[in-house]
């Protein structure tokens, strides 16, 4: 039987200790005409976990979700957010992975009570409470959203300067079909995997030293929730968005990855569509 936890949410609030980012933002929307890279991409979807180096299950649903992408491969998108009571880092910890908009993700996504948790496509499923799942449920709601045609696309080009750190991304929507919803959101995210760190784990009392932690965000270039498109999304519309920061000296820029992500707000959040580049190719 799976433990349960509960957890107290204002804490690790106060307790967070995140980096500020503060993108330069440009849009603008491109003709009918223009040629589109990414004519050929499938259906794209979003596993959003939340976790933390103190949650003793959570590393069996990174697991699972490791499974997950062996067997999906690039059409599914994972996104790991350290919040909620067991997020706090040890006083040994290299790293503290907890960052605001992760929680204000928490709660925006539906505070889980039980871990492993994630959401998939940010979806209120039929049967479902909340949007928070249990472990076994991925990969049938993972394989249900595969089979929907995407209603947009996304291009993202990086361009990454090492010697100032600077981020540059350009985002492309393609728009395959009508969206017609009065609310319609881009979020723009940095993962980092393959880092070293302590995380508690099942075998043992104390938390280890060397885990791999993947998917890691590390902070977000819109906000948490998105920035609303204010263009009209008809058939065939083509919009451009163009963002800038500085990378943080403690990301491996080599390990980065940025996740662009469509969705619904407001009582319907679903994803329309995601997609992830390294942020150096």
């Amino acid at each position: 039987m799976k433990k349960h936890f509960l957890f107290l949410f204002a804490a690790a609030m106060l307790l967070s200790a995140c980096k500020e980012i503060a993108p330069a933002v440009t849009g603008s929307m491109g003709g009918d005409n223009t040629e589109n890279p990414v004519e050929d991409q499938l259906r794209q979807v979003i596993i959003e976990e939340f976790t933390g180096v103190r949650c003793v299950q959570c590393p069996a649903g990174s697991a699972t979700i490791q499974d997950l992408l062996g067997q999906h491969g690039e059409r599914l998108v994972a996104v790991s957010i350290h919040a909620g009571g067991f997020s706090p880092p040890y006083p040994a910890s290299e790293y503290d992975f907890r960052t605001a908009e992760g929680d204000q993700l928490i709660n925006y996504l539906d505070p889980p009570f039980s871990f492993p948790s994630a959401v998939v496509n940010r979806k209120l499923y039929p049967g479902q409470t909340d949007r928070q799942l249990d472990q076994g449920d991925w990969a049938g709601f993972i394989a249900s959203e595969l089979a929907i045609a995407p209603k947009v696309r996304i291009n993202i080009e990086p361009d990454f300067a090492s010697s100032s750190r600077e981020l540059k991304a350009k985002v492309t929507l393609y728009v395959d079909e009508a969206i017609t919803d009065p609310d319609v959101r881009l979020s723009l995210m940095i993962t980092e995997s393959d880092i070293k760190d302590l995380q508690l784990v099942p075998s043992s009392s104390t938390p280890i030293p060397d885990y791999t932690h993947r998917h890691v965000l590390r902070g977000m270039l819109t906000n948490y929730d998105g920035d609303q498109l204010t263009e009209t999304l008809s058939d065939g519309s083509v919009i451009e968005k163009s963002f800038s920061f500085t990378m943080p000296a403690d990301w491996d820029e080599n390990h980065c990855e940025i996740v662009a992500v469509v969705s619904l707000a407001g009582t319907n959040k679903d994803v329309l569509q995601a997609h992830q580049v390294h942020v150096v190719e």
